[in-house]
């Protein structure tokens, strides 16, 4: 059976509020929680301090940028998170967005693939001890290696979506989380993973495939899948190009194109209008205890998912992110 791991959504109101969303998560038996960095608080400092206040839970990031550290400084990251947590820490990697590169990291968005590969393997390099020697795109020379830490192995999942970077994926990297998938286009997509695994002459068995879904359990259904859509307008109007052509991708060309519209004409009741139930039902869990518990059990039904990662929408209170947790709750 898949695990089932947490997601603590970003924004929170205090590092008080994310060791007890983690420690909540780890008392009723989830298996891992991820923590977020976007422009809001230092992801290494929050993991650090969860290693330290948490006992057996899996930790994780979503995802760090590859512009916003260099390659030799994550791979210490991960060693020294690792030795924090005794082994208990996978990192997060991904593309990032041009909005976030170019506006928060001030770096130029280009071969966003390319670069994520050479973060990948120099990542590798670093956290096995090995003296750096690369030439890449990106990346040139080394010479030094990894000191006054023991080198251990670090995980590395990669956040993907598109074909391409989901070959990266599975030819590169130890795990990918997808997120905003349906289930019949997770399976689907799998497909270019197992073809990425072959590449690098590799088992796609062996790589964890956790999937993000989205989850909002509450008594009131109608209201819970109102917060659904307005985050899913969100992500698709205004979060950059990625999740929009993901989902178009999956049979939602036009309501996609009419959210995208609509939210660059600023009229965001458009956008969530634009929302359909089948988008709704198909790519999260928002609805009745019941009908969550449903939904993330068909994303767990997917031939090659190794866990459901339960994350949350924006608009939801402390109260109603602890429900979800509670009905979703491998001990539940």
């Amino acid at each position: 059976m898949a695990q089932r791991d947490v997601v603590v959504p970003g924004g929170m109101d205090s590092i008080t509020d994310i060791v007890e969303m983690a420690q909540h998560a780890e008392a009723h038996g989830f298996g891992r929680v991820s923590l977020p960095e976007v422009t809001g608080r230092d992801g290494v400092t929050l993991l650090a301090t969860l290693a330290e206040r948490t006992n057996h839970i899996g930790l994780s990031n979503d995802v760090f940028s590859p512009w916003g550290r260099s390659p030799a400084v994550l791979g210490q990251t991960g060693v020294t998170l690792q030795e924090l947590s005794d082994g208990r820490y996978r990192m997060g990697l991904g593309t990032s967005s041009p909005d976030l590169t170019e506006r928060w990291h001030l770096a130029e968005y280009e071969q966003p693939l390319r670069r994520l590969r050479e973060t990948v393997e120099l990542v590798k390099q670093v956290t096995a001890g090995e003296r750096i020697d690369y030439d890449g795109e990106f990346f040139e020379g080394g010479g030094l290696q990894l000191r006054g830490a023991d080198a251990t192995e670090v995980p590395v999942d990669v956040a993907a979506l598109g074909p391409k970077a989901v070959e990266l994926a599975g030819r590169f990297a130890d795990g990918w989380v997808p997120q905003l998938f349906t289930p019949e286009a997770l399976a689907e997509r799998m497909e270019d993973l197992e073809r990425g695994a072959d590449l690098g002459d590799r088992d796609a068995s062996d790589l964890r495939v956790a999937v993000t879904v989205r989850s909002c359990a509450l008594d009131d259904a109608e209201r819970a899948r109102d917060v659904a859509a307005r985050q899913l307008a969100f992500m698709i109007g205004a979060y950059g190009p990625y999740y929009r052509q993901s989902i178009s991708r999956q049979g939602f060309e036009s309501e996609t194109d009419a959210i995208h519209e609509a939210w660059d004409d600023g009229d965001r009741a458009a956008a969530v209008e634009a929302v359909t139930d089948e988008m709704v039902e198909e790519l999260v869990a928002a609805g009745t205890p019941e009908e969550v518990r449903e939904t993330v059990e068909r994303f767990e039904a997917v031939d090659g998912v190794d866990a459901v990662r339960v994350g949350f929408f924006g608009e939801m209170t402390g109260d109603q992110r602890r429900r979800t947790v509670e009905v979703l709750a491998p001990d539940a």
